[in-house]
């Protein structure tokens, strides 16, 4: 489906136009109906698959057909991190170029300006909020903050947030909203206690379910079974000597990831580390600085798993294996991104085999995979992405309209 065939507004037609997106993403053909609607939606979709338009897209266009006070707050976007609401606010300037809607992005951090920016936001009333929850709520023992426009109540990543344990900071933000809203969830898992909380705070939610892509063809995966203690090793024979720049390296503890830095660096490997012990600015700094190429090797816990965009990563090492292979899936598709190629290595010790023969089910259904030396690479794949360049642009398009388009490119964001 093309978006043009969707109920979307002009104006946000226009600036997926103008950033080149034509084709829907299947989550997005699904979702972008039912919300437009009106209905609660509940979404089972992982990173990837396009669901921050999913939810912008028709959010802008509701926005901009339903009557609200322009005074007042009309929409919270809820995401678990300072990262994902930073990726969200850019999504929102780019598909809302051209409506006339004001957004504030609320989020933790040191920035003393952002705070007032933040403040400003909330009490004038802008139109759309993306805020991590224990920020907002920060802001809302401080500061007596209107919620009583509120029309439109979106969480994403809904079990991340409650695996950081946000769900009592959610329920306190939910009980001074308007009860007449539109709520939309979306989480790339469904365990139990998303339901639970779906059960609490949405009205007869529609069911939006995408099953969890395979990891891309143009991944290389691979594997090899080691003794722990042959971890450091392994990974150093991997990088020493090499020319490979912007490789993630995911450990499972953050004094995993502290310990396996100081090693690299002992080796003269430009290796930086990202983990929960970091202050917000350090964290910013040293993305910033591995996004342009000032760090080598970015090793990590998963708080960059999901969210970040980094369009050039050669390699990912995962050094524990994941317990998900849904972890597995957003691990890896940091690399080959942007319809690049990369490779993924991950180290298995006997404590990880049983985590891996969940992922292997998962990557193979249930077939074996092919052994390579000491592990073994390979297992079905299947990409998700939709291949190819921008469609050709026409003059005179509508609405319902229709343009040449031989090889479409999606909202993948």
């Amino acid at each position: 489906m093309y978006f043009d065939e969707l109920a979307l507004s002009d104006e946000v037609l226009d600036a997926l136009w103008d950033m080149h997106f034509d084709e829907c993403t299947p989550v997005q053909e699904k979702a972008i109906p039912v919300i437009l609607e009106g209905h609660d939606v509940i979404a089972c979709a992982q990173t990837g698959t396009g669901k921050t338009a999913a939810y912008i897209l028709p959010l802008l266009t509701n926005l901009a057909f339903d009557s609200h006070d322009p005074d007042k707050l009309n929409a919270i976007i809820m995401a678990p991190t300072r990262e994902l609401a930073q990726q969200i606010d850019q999504q929102m300037e780019g598909f809302g170029f051209y409506v006339p809607f004001s957004s504030v992005a609320i989020y933790g951090g040191k920035d003393n300006g952002a705070w007032g920016t933040q403040v400003t936001g909330l009490q004038r009333g802008a139109d759309i909020v993306i805020a991590t929850p224990g920020r907002l709520l920060s802001q809302m023992n401080i500061y007596n903050i209107d919620f009583s426009g509120v029309k439109y109540f979106i969480l994403d990543e809904a079990d991340r947030m409650l695996d950081m344990g946000f769900y009592d900071d959610i329920m306190t933000i939910v009980r001074k909203l308007p009860k007449e809203r539109q709520t939309i969830m979306f989480s790339a898992t469904m365990p139990e206690n998303i339901r639970r909380m779906a059960k609490a705070i949405m009205n007869n939610p529609v069911e939006v379910q995408i099953a969890v892509s395979r990891p891309p063809e143009t991944i290389k995966q691979m594997h090899d079974f080691v003794d722990e203690g042959e971890k450091p090793a392994k990974v150093q024979a991997m990088l020493e000597g090499k020319d490979l720049k912007k490789v993630i390296i995911f450990a499972g503890k953050k004094q995993k990831v502290k310990d396996l830095t100081r090693t690299l660096r002992a080796i003269h490997i430009d290796a930086h580390a990202m983990h929960s012990d970091l202050e917000q600015h350090e964290r910013d700094q040293v993305m910033l600085d591995f996004r342009n190429g000032k760090i080598d090797v970015l090793v990590a816990t998963d708080v960059v798993a999901r969210g970040i965009d980094v369009t050039d990563v050669p390699l990912v090492i995962n050094y524990d294996v994941p317990h998900d292979p849904e972890d597995y899936v957003h691990r890896i598709g940091r690399t080959a991104r942007a319809e690049n190629s990369g490779e993924a290595m991950t180290l298995v010790s006997p404590d990880d085999i049983r985590y891996w023969k969940r992922i292997e089910k998962f990557l193979t259904n249930g077939e074996s995979a092919t052994h390579s030396g000491k592990g073994y690479s390979g297992g079905s794949r299947h990409s998700s992405r939709n291949q190819g360049g921008h469609p050709h642009k026409s003059k005179g398009r509508g609405r319902g309209g229709h343009h040449s388009k031989p090889k479409p490119r999606s909202a993948n964001n």
